[in-house]
């Protein structure tokens, strides 16, 4: 009869699926539930199957969480210490549509399917429904001849409603060390426990159940009974319904842990990486991260993760000697990062996961620490994906700055001039190797801003400007990073002096014949002996609004400059005139003075 039914039900799908393709999508299929049980035979009624649980508790439970947002829930006993969750009764035409409707909405589990009556027992859910007639007596017989009905399933005998007190501290007594430290964990999470997870039942936990108890209406007796330490459990799982949170095991990467595959899928290996990336709207991504190496390598991982976009500078973040762990705070998602090294293996894991979902994003860290193994074997470097780019490490986009200038040291100290537009609108301002500045002054008149290392420093060298006023058409460079330090080290342009003042007569500038990017701007321009003549400014800083030729550039003059910086209690240092320095020596005397400046969102 079950083969008859199964094929049946596949002509009926293969007959809707075909209707379907010809009309609208069924967007809520309303289909009335039986309601005459002897109106059709049994092959002519069908359930859509949601769910089985293997106690009755859990299985009351979760029964009671669909009713509240499906119709036609039912609860049946299936045999076995199985008790399963069906939605019905309905035709079997009527029972494809609701399965095919409900779960494109996510309403019910994608597992879920079509079953026949025959495999039900005794209703339990609604309580004391008994829709099928699984416990009634069978009808007296009418004559003697009559051939006697087939027997039901056996019948399963009903639990009582609840344990009593004493029955509940007789179960309690049964559960192991693990299932006394979740409960505590629940109730602490639930917001009704604030001590340690011990498994130790004393009377901070008792208040805490005998608070939860009554919160949830049920009568306060501080000792939880079987169904309510299920219930209890349920509520902490909720949050992570959904997430198909399964232990993977990757091979490869000799490490096992729990992931959200509902969220993520395997995508490449990109050593020392094993990317899992997002499989549906949910912008989540896990990293395992797996290689060999010692405390040098774990040191320089540490440093690298820090310069990646999926590690945002802010939030806090820790390296000891055989492990670290970082916290990014992005604006959109947060990144954890953890990481150890035990037995020359490096191995850890990342977990990117948006920003506003703070719940789930502890409980699913808390189940991923809790889940990771090591076992023997590392990622290799041959495993490189095809893309390989400059701005990408493993695969990774590494973390750039909103806007890169020039900027130059002025003391032994380590302070830095550059352009004002080199600090406007950042989060953080830093040299070209991280270190994190102040911007202690800024003089919006001139264009200019003042940095101070917050780590103390000792610059390579830092400017001497030139005492004597300078020839018109005599040869200059400006040092700079042309290309935003992608050449990591600084470009020398040379042209010359064109003017002592600017196209309208301004005194604070010199005009410059030179060819320079915006890299450059903030950078020192110098002589051919290496003194400085003044800082670059931007194209637009003394144009009047009017397009220039490519090779007409500014800058603001050295006597300006040096005096302003005496102003606001810095020492400049001043030089004379000194002989000219050939190309390769200029070159490394304005490198050693000249730093990129990272403006950071």
């Amino acid at each position: 009869m079950k083969q008859q039914f199964y094929l049946a039900l596949f002509s009926t799908i293969l007959a809707v699926d075909g209707a379907v393709a010809q009309q609208a999508p069924v967007q809520a299929p309303l289909a009335a539930p039986i309601t005459d049980r002897q109106a059709l035979a049994p092959q002519q009624i069908a359930w859509v199957q949601i769910e089985a649980q293997p106690t009755l508790a859990a299985a009351q439970e979760r029964a009671r969480i669909y009713a509240a947002t499906l119709p036609d829930v039912n609860g049946f006993a299936l045999g076995s210490g199985w008790y399963g969750i069906s939605l019905g009764p309905y035709t079997p035409e009527d029972a494809v549509l609701v399965l095919r409707s409900y779960r494109s909405q996510g309403l019910i589990p994608s597992d879920s399917y079509v079953m026949p009556t025959a495999d039900f027992g005794q209703q339990f859910w609604p309580v004391g429904a008994d829709i099928l007639g699984r416990t009634r007596a069978p009808a007296p017989a009418e004559t003697a001849t009559t051939t006697p009905p087939a027997p039901s399933a056996p019948a399963v005998a009903a639990p009582p409603a609840d344990e009593t007190p004493r029955e509940a501290r007789a179960s309690e007594a049964q559960l192991t060390q693990a299932e006394r430290e979740a409960l505590q964990v629940a109730l602490k999470w639930a917001g009704f426990y604030n001590s340690g997870i011990d498994g130790a039942f004393g009377s901070g936990t008792r208040r805490a159940m005998e608070a939860w108890q009554i919160a949830n209406g049920y009568t306060p007796t501080g000792v939880l009974s079987t169904l309510q330490r299920a219930a209890l459990l349920a509520q902490y799982n909720a949050v992570l319904e959904g997430l198909d949170l399964q232990l993977v095991a990757d091979a490869n990467a000799g490490i096992s842990i729990k992931m959200p595959m509902a969220a993520v899928g395997f995508e490449k290996y990109e050593y020392p990486f094993a990317h899992y990336s997002s499989t549906g709207d949910l912008p989540a991504k896990v990293l395992l991260i797996s290689q060999k190496g010692d405390r040098t390598a774990l040191f320089g991982l540490y440093d690298i993760m820090q310069t990646l976009a999926i590690v945002p500078p802010e939030g806090p973040r820790r390296r000891d000697s055989d492990g670290f762990f970082l916290i990014g705070q992005g604006t959109d998602f947060i990144s954890h990062t953890e990481v150890t090294l035990q037995n020359g293996e490096i191995k850890g894991f990342t977990l990117l996961w948006p920003a506003g979902d703070e719940e789930r994003r502890t409980r699913l860290l808390g189940e991923m620490q809790k889940s990771l193994q090591r076992s023997p074997g590392t990622l290799t470097p041959d495993m490189i994906g095809e893309q390989q780019r400059v701005d990408l490490v493993a695969g990774l986009k590494i973390r750039t700055p909103r806007l890169t200038r020039s900027g130059f040291f002025i003391d032994p100290q380590g302070h830095v001039v550059t352009a004002l537009e080199a600090v406007q609108n950042c989060s953080s301002v830093t040299l070209e190797n991280g270190l994190e500045t102040n911007v202690t002054a800024v003089d919006a008149k001139l264009g200019i801003a003042i940095l101070a290392p917050r780590t103390p420093i000792a610059p390579p060298a830092y400017a001497a400007f030139q005492a004597n006023t300078p020839l018109l058409n005599a040869d200059i460079a400006v040092s700079g990073y042309s290309y935003g330090g992608l050449l990591g080290a600084p470009t020398l342009t040379f042209g010359s002096l064109a003017d002592l003042q600017g196209l309208a007569g301004e005194t604070m500038l010199n005009r410059l014949q030179l060819a320079s990017l915006p890299g450059d701007v903030g950078g020192p321009v110098i002589d051919a002996s290496g003194a400085v003549l003044g800082m670059l400014l931007p194209g637009a800083a003394a144009n009047n609004g009017r397009t220039l030729p490519d090779d007409v550039q500014f800058s603001l003059a050295g006597p300006v400059l040096r005096d302003t910086l005496t102003q606001l209690g810095l020492s400049p240092r001043n030089t004379s005139a000194q002989p000219n320095l050939p190309a390769e020596q200029l070159t490394d005397k304005a490198a050693q003075m000249t730093v990129l400046v990272n403006c950071w969102e």
